[in-house]
């Protein structure tokens, strides 16, 4: 993420994993730092933007509320928030299982938490909402016809088809950026730190 950032300012990566953070000095991460998002090692007020993508789930961080306050902290006045979520429990798969997932999100249980921590939500939707029948129909026939493979449903190597998705993506992402799409694979957000 730092590489999609970097022309935005200084980007500081933060992973709980030595492994994660050895992969972002292979790709020429300048600032990072070893930390769990439940105690980041930063000053109050000490960013303008903080970015959280398909972390809070996980079964490590037992309080995403205490992330959301360590969010909070570290956030200049006026600063922002941009958090992506996996949306809805009953889309649970082998992915979930092999993450570690500790639950799926809707948006008004993020717009909830941000809340609670003290962020103005200004931006809520669903993305991944193009996709959504396609993912939906394959969890629901799991529920019928359980896989026998037990790794991730994500490891599948797509090769070109891969564009394709993207694409699609893409194509998506200015509905989900001006709008609040009613359904979807993720759920995003965009929260504020209110000046006081």
């Amino acid at each position: 993420m730092t590489t999609y950032l970097a022309e935005y300012g200084k980007v500081t990566g933060v992973d709980l994993y030595p492994q994660a953070l050895e992969f972002c000095r292979k790709r020429n991460a300048p600032r990072l730092a070893r930390a769990s998002v439940l105690n980041l090692p930063f000053a109050p007020a000490s960013f303008e933007l903080v970015t959280s993508f398909d972390v809070l789930y996980e079964r490590a961080v037992s309080s995403e509320g205490t992330a959301l306050d360590e969010f909070f902290r570290v956030l200049s006045a006026g600063g922002y928030i941009l958090l992506r979520l996996p949306a809805y429990d009953w889309l649970r798969g082998k992915h979930d299982e092999r993450v570690h997932t500790n639950r799926r999100y809707t948006k008004r249980l993020v717009k909830e938490l941000l809340e609670q921590s003290g962020f103005a939500v200004e931006h809520l939707s669903y993305a991944n909402t193009f996709l959504f029948p396609l993912a939906a129909a394959k969890r629901l026939s799991e529920r019928i016809f359980p896989p026998k493979e037990s790794h991730s449903d994500l490891s599948l190597n797509a090769g070109g088809f891969n564009s394709i998705l993207k694409n699609i993506l893409a194509s998506e992402a200015p509905f989900a950026a001006q709008t609040s799409l009613p359904y979807g694979l993720s759920v995003f957000a965009v929260g504020r730190k209110r000046k006081v």
